[in-house]
């Protein structure tokens, strides 16, 4: 099967980018001919390699004679990418180009998008010879009304629309009304890591993630203040960069956990300092999916979690590999952590239950159901064609079965009047 991946920006650090270049490399593995298309370019390699799947790009911008950020085209605005997207103003005259180009001459049985604006732009320019799919990796729920409008217009013409949890799958089946469109999830994958798994014995909570507001990180921090409390021995260790920072450096200092609280910055790669930790803490007040529990669980750390929408309760299996507790309820989220601190034993049968469950994000696994899928769609695709052909010939022949009866009426009339 020859799939091609469009994505917005291949060689950038970014869950979406890691994640596609994760399944492109598991299909190539299995045999599939896999591309991944990047609208833009940057730098000269990938932060993700790929291993076995092609890689090119459409518009480059990279700083030297090659840097295509002063084309003419490039400062008309986009008349296909949706203007409710959040990446509309980086989209052009140029990219609608080079997109257009690209599917219109693309020798592929599938094309995968990977935002709503690239799907949009696959739904209208996409030949329907391609089989067509919507992979989100954001939620419908974060989407304004205007966005959620225009995808419903053009979606229509998609084959699918996959989304990483059951729970986004049914918020497209109950307000996009996508008549014909299979919707269907599909979690992202995440490779094993060569790290050993933690002992979870180290006096050490870890968390990782942007440093934005949606990551409730200041509620954390708050309830690891209660934490502190009873159990000072411990420390949190927070991974991640983004414009939260000062304000949560700000807050360690305002409730005086200097000493307890670290900000670690961007680490990659993030494992072997996930590893170090005995429990890792997500606060999210919302998650699309919930990578970095996974990430955690590939290193045997048990999970304390907000059940918030969309991910955690269906990665989490609550008592058993992790805990879920109210969003935005410090006192909850200082209780669950209290509660694995404090039970040892607890905590390392829930690391050795998250090691193993974590093996169904296995990168192989995932593939195989994206290939399932595709296969699916190609045999209907495929049969909707058969009978259409097998229509058309028992037409024509009823239509020649008629001139015939027609002519030998002709012949008779001929002769009586002879």
């Amino acid at each position: 099967m020859r799939i091609s991946f469009l994505v917005h920006n291949a060689y950038a650090v970014g869950g979406t980018a890691r994640t596609t270049a994760n399944l492109a490399n598991a299909l190539a593995m299995a045999g599939h001919e896999v591309e991944v298309v990047s609208v833009f370019r940057h730098r000269d390699e990938p932060h993700f390699g790929l291993a076995g799947a092609r890689l090119r790009h459409l518009v480059d911008l990279r700083r030297d004679g090659r840097y295509e950020g002063d084309h003419p085209g490039m400062s008309r605005r986009s008349a296909v990418f949706p203007v409710a997207e959040h990446r509309y103003e980086q989209y052009s005259a140029l990219t609608d180009e080079r997109i257009g180009g690209y599917l219109a001459g693309l020798d592929a049985d599938v094309v995968v998008g990977t935002r709503a604006g690239l799907n949009v732009h696959i739904a209208r320019q996409a030949p329907a010879r391609l089989v067509r799919v919507a992979q989100e990796h954001l939620t419908l729920q974060s989407y304004s009304n205007r966005l959620r409008f225009t995808l419903r217009r053009h979606f229509t013409r998609l084959d699918a629309v996959t989304t990483t949890t059951r729970a986004d799958a049914a918020a497209y089946r109950r307000l996009m009304r996508l008549p014909g469109v299979h919707v269907s999830a599909i979690p992202n994958c995440v490779p094993a890591t060569p790290v050993p798994p933690s002992p979870v014995t180290a006096p050490v909570v870890v968390a990782a993630g942007r440093l934005a507001a949606v990551k409730r990180y200041d509620d954390l921090i708050r309830a690891f203040a209660l934490v502190r409390a009873r159990r000072p021995e411990w420390t949190l260790r927070l991974y991640g960069g983004g414009e939260r920072k000062a304000a949560l450096d700000d807050l360690i200092g305002e409730l005086g956990l200097r000493e307890h609280v670290q900000l670690m910055g961007v680490t990659t790669p993030l494992e072997p300092h996930l590893a170090e930790g005995s429990l890792l803490v997500v606060s999210s007040s919302m998650e699309s999916f919930g990578m970095t529990i996974v990430e955690g669980m590939r290193v045997g750390l048990p999970v304390v979690a907000t059940d918030c929408p969309h991910g955690p309760r269906e990665i989490i299996d609550h008592g058993v590999d992790g805990l879920l507790v109210p969003p935005r309820d410090p006192a909850a989220l200082a209780a669950a952590m209290l509660d694995l601190i404090g039970d040892g034993d607890r905590r390392q049968a829930m690391g050795r239950a998250a090691l193993a469950k974590a093996a169904r994000f296995d990168p192989a696994a995932v593939a195989d159901r994206h290939a399932a899928l595709f296969q699916r769609l190609l045999a209907a695709r495929h049969g909707r064609r058969r009978p259409r052909k097998a229509a058309l010939r028992a037409a024509g022949q009823l239509a020649g079965a008629a001139l015939t009866t027609l002519d030998l009426a002709k012949a008779g009339w001929r002769r009586l009047r002879s």
